[in-house]
């Protein structure tokens, strides 16, 4: 049976941890110490094939590629397809490295929603990349599965957002054995047509929205709750907490002001206690 591994490559929100001009206690920490978190992302990777994929295309794909790279002496490949969530800053500016600036890749097939395909072949610098064939854009669909190998299946399913700029994806990743959700950005799981509770008990494995821990954390931050909506850990615990015992649930996403970045902190043992988990950069999950 063919091997089928997620890597956990970046665990942050959108600006990573350290966050520019920031020097909170966690940013400093993360400076200092070498725990920084790069943007949320996973790769999918499939040893014996010497192939891999990547979800989402961050800031830090540079050093997201060069651990793959290592880590699973794949040095010299390309990822075979990418997978993009939505037009936030932290899920496809990586695309940039696929250029004629860097890498020169060519024929990367970017697999992407229909609003998020639109912008990009409308509007430098990433028109350039499918003017050069750096890349190959391909259309996803709500609930439409794809299978990107004969070991691995991708399901994309539309969630509410933020979308100014395009829609938003989570996916289902199928191995061999295990189902994992992915659902790293949704506004309000209560403003979803779908049930997260029916959702994570189909799963094996769920790596969920963790940005913001409680609405305090953000209300300390000077910022209005409604203009940077998400599910707080808190909610989503008590609304899996049924599950946790079932399913392996992970937080990942992590604004820098979110105390799981401590990992130390009262709240980090909390979510430890009730039997959930915090996703850490480099983390693996076999599939």
């Amino acid at each position: 049976m063919n091997e089928v591994i997620v890597n956990i490559v970046g665990t942050a929100q959108d600006a990573g941890v350290p966050h520019p001009n920031c020097f909170c206690q966690h940013c400093m920490n993360a400076l200092q110490h070498g725990t920084r978190r790069y943007a949320a992302s996973l790769a999918i990777i499939e040893p014996e094939r010497k192939q891999w994929h990547l979800v989402d295309a961050t800031p830090d794909m540079r050093e997201q590629m060069a651990h793959i790279h290592r880590k699973y002496n794949l040095q010299g490949t390309i990822m075979n397809t990418i997978w993009l969530t939505h037009a936030h800053i932290g899920h496809y500016p990586g695309l940039m490295f696929l250029g004629r600036e860097a890498i020169g890749a060519k024929d990367v097939p970017v697999f992407c929603g229909e609003k998020m395909k639109q912008m990009l072949e409308s509007h430098a610098p990433w028109s350039q990349l499918v003017e050069l064939n750096n890349i190959q854009l391909s259309l996803i669909q709500h609930e439409r599965q794809e299978q990107v190998s004969p070991s691995v299946r991708i399901t994309p399913i539309e969630v509410p957002h933020r979308n100014e700029l395009s829609e938003t994806f989570g996916f289902w990743i199928e191995g061999p054995t295990r189902k994992l959700l992915y659902i790293p950005d949704i506004d309000r799981w209560d403003e979803w047509d779908r049930d997260i509770y029916d959702m994570a008990k189909e799963a094996d494995i769920c790596l969920l929205d963790g940005t913001f821990h409680s609405i305090e954390e953000i209300e300390r931050m000077g910022r209005n709750y409604k203009e940077i909506p998400h599910p707080v850990m808190t909610e989503t615990m008590d609304r899996l907490q049924g599950l946790a015992e079932h399913t392996e649930i992970y937080f990942t996403h992590f604004n820098h002001t979110n105390p799981v970045n401590d990992r130390a902190s009262a709240f980090t043992n909390l979510v430890q206690e009730r039997a959930f988990y915090i996703a850490e950069d480099g983390m693996e999950l076999k599939l």
